[in-house]
């Protein structure tokens, strides 16, 4: 069974993320190791895009219906807190 349980009314996950930041290391761990569980959870039909730019903050955007959207910081978090983060997001 999945651990992140993914809304009907969620469109698209954004990840964004500085490929060098010291602050983006937690989020590029929690991708390597949760991007395929979140790919099944989503019965890959959901987009889940990874934007890498030089000195973003990690951070989380969701797309739900009509456009609407949420973001999440995730700076400072270790992974367990990303997931966490992540759960609380879906559940918005």
């Amino acid at each position: 069974m999945s651990k992140f349980v993914i809304p009907t009314a969620l469109k698209e996950l954004r990840f964004h993320l500085s490929q060098t930041g010291e602050a983006s290391v937690p989020l590029r761990k929690f991708l390597t190791s949760n991007y395929a569980n979140l790919k099944t959870s989503t019965n890959a039909q959901i987009p889940i895009l990874i934007r890498e730019s030089y000195g973003v903050p990690p951070s989380l955007t969701a797309r739900f219906e009509k456009g609407r959207e949420v973001k999440s910081q995730l700076e400072g978090l270790d992974e367990k807190g990303i997931a966490d983060a992540l759960n609380a997001l879906l559940k918005n």
